[in-house]
């Protein structure tokens, strides 16, 4: 069993940053791929950004590209996103996700969650 932390969330003006991290127990990382997604109030969840077992390729969402960072620290078996330039249409639950396979943006795949952070970006 792994188990997912996720934290860093808050209240941001737009144009704003936040770095989100992900932490987990239970088992080492080092063998999963990763990925962070995120739920608005009445959509579906979706995926923002994934990264491979050991860093070595990445994935993100459009809406993520050019803004969002994913990184991966697998000695401290945490798994960040940074976020620049922030929208309001960022605003969502964001939850963070561990995959024993390959990395896929699809939620199904994913064997593990965290509970969430709320992100609120402000206009």
């Amino acid at each position: 069993q792994v188990q997912l932390v996720e934290s860093g969330g808050g209240l941001v003006q737009a144009g704003g940053s936040l770095r989100l991290s992900c932490v987990a127990s239970g088992r080492t990382l080092s063998t999963y791929a990763m990925g962070w997604f995120r739920q608005a109030p009445g959509e579906e969840r979706e995926f923002v950004a994934g990264i491979s077992w050991n860093g070595g390729r990445v994935h993100y969402a459009d809406s993520a590209k050019g803004r969002f960072t994913i990184s991966r620290d697998n000695a401290k078996n945490t798994v960040y996103l940074q976020m620049t330039r922030l929208k309001p249409d960022d605003t969502a639950v964001y939850y963070c996700a561990a995959e024993q396979e390959t990395l896929t943006t699809r939620a199904l795949e994913y064997d593990y969650w965290g509970q969430g952070t709320q992100v609120t970006v402000s206009s």
